[in-house]
Protein backbone atom coordinates (compact mmCIF):
# COMPACT_ATOMS: atom_id res chain seq x y z
CA UNK A 1 0.00 0.00 0.00
CA UNK A 2 1.42 3.59 -0.89
CA UNK A 3 -0.34 6.78 1.00
CA UNK A 4 -1.82 9.49 -1.59
CA UNK A 5 -3.14 12.18 -1.90
CA UNK A 6 -5.90 13.48 -3.57
CA UNK A 7 -8.41 16.43 -3.56
CA UNK A 8 -6.80 17.51 0.22
CA UNK A 9 -7.86 13.44 1.23
CA UNK A 10 -5.01 11.41 2.23
CA UNK A 11 -5.93 7.60 1.86
CA UNK A 12 -3.96 4.76 1.12
CA UNK A 13 -4.35 2.24 -2.47
CA UNK A 14 -2.46 -0.63 -3.51
CA UNK A 15 0.82 0.07 -5.60
CA UNK A 16 0.43 0.36 -9.40
CA UNK A 17 -3.49 1.33 -8.92
CA UNK A 18 -4.59 3.80 -11.16
CA UNK A 19 -5.43 7.76 -9.86
CA UNK A 20 -8.88 7.00 -11.68
CA UNK A 21 -9.52 3.72 -9.62
CA UNK A 22 -7.68 5.01 -6.30
CA UNK A 23 -10.12 8.54 -6.53
CA UNK A 24 -13.80 6.23 -7.12
CA UNK A 25 -12.26 4.08 -4.00
CA UNK A 26 -12.67 6.96 -1.72
CA UNK A 27 -16.24 9.35 -3.76
CA UNK A 28 -14.05 11.65 -5.93
CA UNK A 29 -15.80 11.91 -9.25
CA UNK A 30 -13.45 12.08 -12.02
CA UNK A 31 -15.22 12.53 -15.66
CA UNK A 32 -13.98 10.15 -17.83
CA UNK A 33 -15.24 8.79 -21.64
CA UNK A 34 -13.19 6.62 -23.44
CA UNK A 35 -12.80 4.49 -20.39
CA UNK A 36 -14.21 1.37 -19.35
CA UNK A 37 -13.52 -0.56 -16.47
CA UNK A 38 -13.41 -3.90 -17.98
CA UNK A 39 -10.94 -2.53 -20.76
CA UNK A 40 -7.36 -1.87 -21.06
CA UNK A 41 -7.52 2.19 -20.32
CA UNK A 42 -6.11 3.89 -23.23
CA UNK A 43 -5.69 7.60 -22.14
CA UNK A 44 -7.33 8.66 -25.45
CA UNK A 45 -9.94 11.78 -25.17
CA UNK A 46 -7.88 13.56 -21.94
CA UNK A 47 -11.69 14.17 -20.53
CA UNK A 48 -10.17 12.43 -17.11
CA UNK A 49 -7.27 14.70 -17.15
CA UNK A 50 -5.78 15.83 -13.26
CA UNK A 51 -3.06 17.61 -11.64
CA UNK A 52 -0.20 16.31 -10.05
CA UNK A 53 2.04 18.06 -8.16
CA UNK A 54 6.02 17.64 -8.83
CA UNK A 55 9.15 18.20 -7.26
CA UNK A 56 9.67 20.88 -9.94
CA UNK A 57 6.45 21.70 -11.62
CA UNK A 58 2.92 20.26 -11.57
CA UNK A 59 1.84 18.11 -14.13
CA UNK A 60 -1.18 17.25 -16.09
CA UNK A 61 -1.57 13.22 -16.99
CA UNK A 62 -4.76 10.84 -17.61
CA UNK A 63 -6.47 9.65 -14.94
CA UNK A 64 -7.47 6.42 -16.47
CA UNK A 65 -4.12 5.03 -16.85
CA UNK A 66 -1.39 6.87 -14.40
CA UNK A 67 -0.81 4.80 -11.56
CA UNK A 68 -0.47 6.03 -8.24
CA UNK A 69 3.06 6.31 -6.01
CA UNK A 70 3.71 6.82 -2.60
CA UNK A 71 3.73 10.46 -2.01
CA UNK A 72 1.53 11.29 -4.70
CA UNK A 73 -0.31 14.67 -4.73
CA UNK A 74 -3.37 14.83 -6.54
CA UNK A 75 -5.64 17.81 -7.52
CA UNK A 76 -8.92 16.46 -9.99
CA UNK A 77 -10.48 20.15 -10.08
CA UNK A 78 -7.45 22.33 -10.32
CA UNK A 79 -7.63 25.47 -12.74
CA UNK A 80 -5.04 23.92 -14.85
CA UNK A 81 -6.74 20.23 -14.49
CA UNK A 82 -10.54 21.97 -15.29
CA UNK A 83 -8.88 24.50 -18.43
CA UNK A 84 -7.19 21.39 -19.96
CA UNK A 85 -11.01 19.43 -19.47
CA UNK A 86 -12.99 21.85 -20.72
CA UNK A 87 -9.93 22.41 -24.08
CA UNK A 88 -10.75 18.68 -24.62
CA UNK A 89 -13.94 18.79 -24.53
CA UNK A 90 -14.14 21.79 -26.91
CA UNK A 91 -12.08 19.34 -29.08
CA UNK A 92 -14.45 16.39 -29.32
CA UNK A 93 -17.40 18.72 -29.35
CA UNK A 94 -16.17 20.65 -32.60
CA UNK A 95 -16.17 17.51 -34.22
CA UNK A 96 -19.18 15.65 -33.14
CA UNK A 97 -21.85 18.70 -32.12
CA UNK A 98 -24.59 15.85 -31.59
CA UNK A 99 -23.51 13.45 -29.36
CA UNK A 100 -25.27 13.45 -26.25
CA UNK A 101 -22.66 11.79 -24.42
CA UNK A 102 -20.51 14.97 -25.67
CA UNK A 103 -23.17 17.57 -24.97
CA UNK A 104 -24.00 16.25 -21.18
CA UNK A 105 -20.37 16.76 -20.43
CA UNK A 106 -20.11 20.37 -22.05
CA UNK A 107 -23.26 20.95 -20.31
CA UNK A 108 -21.41 20.04 -16.84
CA UNK A 109 -18.10 21.67 -17.60
CA UNK A 110 -19.02 24.97 -18.80
CA UNK A 111 -17.42 24.16 -21.94
CA UNK A 112 -18.82 25.55 -25.73
CA UNK A 113 -18.10 24.82 -28.95
CA UNK A 114 -15.31 26.48 -30.22
CA UNK A 115 -14.95 29.57 -32.93
CA UNK A 116 -12.97 27.45 -34.81
CA UNK A 117 -13.51 25.20 -36.93
CA UNK A 118 -12.94 20.92 -37.34
CA UNK A 119 -13.67 18.77 -40.04
CA UNK A 120 -16.40 17.10 -38.94
CA UNK A 121 -15.48 13.34 -38.05
CA UNK A 122 -18.04 10.80 -36.42
CA UNK A 123 -15.26 8.88 -34.82
CA UNK A 124 -13.16 10.71 -32.24
CA UNK A 125 -11.07 7.60 -32.06
CA UNK A 126 -11.23 7.18 -28.17
CA UNK A 127 -10.51 3.42 -28.94
CA UNK A 128 -13.51 1.72 -27.09
CA UNK A 129 -14.74 -0.38 -29.99
CA UNK A 130 -11.13 -1.27 -31.14
CA UNK A 131 -10.37 -2.36 -27.13
CA UNK A 132 -14.19 -4.04 -26.99
CA UNK A 133 -13.66 -6.20 -30.38
CA UNK A 134 -11.09 -7.34 -28.78
CA UNK A 135 -10.78 -7.58 -25.02
CA UNK A 136 -14.66 -8.41 -24.19
CA UNK A 137 -15.50 -10.02 -27.78
CA UNK A 138 -12.11 -11.82 -28.98
CA UNK A 139 -12.78 -11.27 -32.12
CA UNK A 140 -10.53 -8.17 -32.98
CA UNK A 141 -12.42 -7.06 -36.70
CA UNK A 142 -11.97 -3.44 -35.66
CA UNK A 143 -8.35 -1.70 -35.58
CA UNK A 144 -7.26 1.96 -34.83
CA UNK A 145 -4.70 2.88 -37.90
CA UNK A 146 -2.74 5.09 -36.67
CA UNK A 147 -1.05 8.49 -38.92
CA UNK A 148 3.05 7.60 -39.75
CA UNK A 149 5.46 7.45 -42.44
CA UNK A 150 3.95 7.04 -45.50
CA UNK A 151 0.64 7.31 -44.63
CA UNK A 152 -1.14 10.19 -46.66
CA UNK A 153 -4.65 9.28 -44.74
CA UNK A 154 -5.40 10.72 -41.20
CA UNK A 155 -5.52 8.19 -38.24
CA UNK A 156 -9.06 6.22 -38.00
CA UNK A 157 -10.76 2.68 -37.55
CA UNK A 158 -10.55 -0.17 -40.02
CA UNK A 159 -12.76 -2.94 -40.25
CA UNK A 160 -12.41 -6.67 -41.14
CA UNK A 161 -15.84 -7.74 -42.26
CA UNK A 162 -14.70 -11.33 -42.59
CA UNK A 163 -13.95 -11.53 -38.79
CA UNK A 164 -16.87 -9.23 -37.79
CA UNK A 165 -19.73 -11.19 -35.84
CA UNK A 166 -22.08 -8.18 -35.73
CA UNK A 167 -22.43 -8.44 -31.95
CA UNK A 168 -22.92 -4.85 -31.93
CA UNK A 169 -20.68 -4.12 -28.73
CA UNK A 170 -18.93 -1.74 -30.74
CA UNK A 171 -22.02 0.16 -31.60
CA UNK A 172 -23.28 -0.33 -27.53
CA UNK A 173 -20.05 1.15 -26.39
CA UNK A 174 -19.41 4.08 -29.01
CA UNK A 175 -20.22 7.46 -26.87
CA UNK A 176 -20.95 9.41 -30.05
CA UNK A 177 -23.32 7.37 -32.06
CA UNK A 178 -20.40 6.73 -34.56
CA UNK A 179 -21.36 3.10 -34.83
CA UNK A 180 -24.69 1.99 -35.42
CA UNK A 181 -26.69 -1.35 -35.30
CA UNK A 182 -29.81 -1.84 -36.84
CA UNK A 183 -32.04 -5.25 -37.44
CA UNK A 184 -33.89 -4.54 -40.68
CA UNK A 185 -36.06 -7.73 -41.81
CA UNK A 186 -33.79 -10.55 -41.40
CA UNK A 187 -30.71 -8.58 -41.36
CA UNK A 188 -28.54 -6.64 -38.87
CA UNK A 189 -26.80 -3.59 -40.65
CA UNK A 190 -23.76 -2.12 -38.65
CA UNK A 191 -22.28 1.09 -39.65
CA UNK A 192 -18.90 2.17 -38.68
CA UNK A 193 -18.03 5.36 -39.72
CA UNK A 194 -17.75 5.14 -43.43
CA UNK A 195 -18.15 1.31 -43.39
CA UNK A 196 -21.72 -0.40 -43.65
CA UNK A 197 -22.22 -4.47 -43.85
CA UNK A 198 -25.55 -6.38 -43.85
CA UNK A 199 -25.72 -9.72 -42.00
CA UNK A 200 -27.88 -12.60 -42.07
CA UNK A 201 -29.95 -13.11 -38.47
CA UNK A 202 -30.99 -16.39 -37.62
CA UNK A 203 -34.28 -18.00 -37.03
CA UNK A 204 -35.49 -19.87 -33.80
CA UNK A 205 -36.58 -22.84 -35.63
CA UNK A 206 -39.28 -23.24 -32.77
CA UNK A 207 -41.11 -19.76 -33.09
CA UNK A 208 -39.30 -18.40 -35.89
CA UNK A 209 -38.27 -15.14 -34.44
CA UNK A 210 -34.91 -13.77 -35.48
CA UNK A 211 -32.94 -13.49 -32.74
CA UNK A 212 -28.88 -13.00 -33.37
CA UNK A 213 -26.86 -12.62 -36.55
CA UNK A 214 -25.86 -16.39 -37.97
CA UNK A 215 -22.10 -15.35 -37.46
CA UNK A 216 -22.44 -14.92 -33.96
CA UNK A 217 -24.24 -17.96 -33.69
CA UNK A 218 -21.30 -19.38 -35.35
CA UNK A 219 -18.98 -18.24 -33.07
CA UNK A 220 -20.15 -18.84 -30.18
CA UNK A 221 -20.79 -22.73 -30.87
CA UNK A 222 -17.23 -22.91 -32.48
CA UNK A 223 -15.87 -20.85 -29.09
CA UNK A 224 -17.97 -23.03 -26.57
CA UNK A 225 -17.08 -26.43 -28.92
CA UNK A 226 -20.66 -26.87 -28.95
CA UNK A 227 -22.84 -28.76 -31.57
CA UNK A 228 -24.69 -26.30 -33.71
CA UNK A 229 -28.31 -28.03 -32.76
CA UNK A 230 -27.17 -26.36 -29.86
CA UNK A 231 -27.94 -22.76 -31.21
CA UNK A 232 -31.36 -23.76 -32.74
CA UNK A 233 -33.81 -22.28 -30.28
CA UNK A 234 -34.33 -18.68 -28.97
CA UNK A 235 -33.80 -17.63 -25.29
CA UNK A 236 -37.58 -17.74 -25.03
CA UNK A 237 -37.99 -21.03 -26.62
CA UNK A 238 -35.10 -22.48 -24.51
CA UNK A 239 -36.86 -21.73 -21.14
Amino acid sequence: MVKIIIDDKTFEAPEGTTILSAARSVGINIPTLCFNEELTPAGACRVCVVEVSGPEKAELVSACNTPVYDGIVVATASPAAEAARRTSIEMLLAQRPHSSQLSSLAARYGAEKPDFELDAKECILCQLCVRTCREAVGVEAITLVTQGPGRSEPAHVEVDWDKCIACASCAYICPTEAITAEDTGDVRIISITRYRNEFKMKRCSACGALYAPEKQIDFMAEKAGLEMEKFELCMDCRA
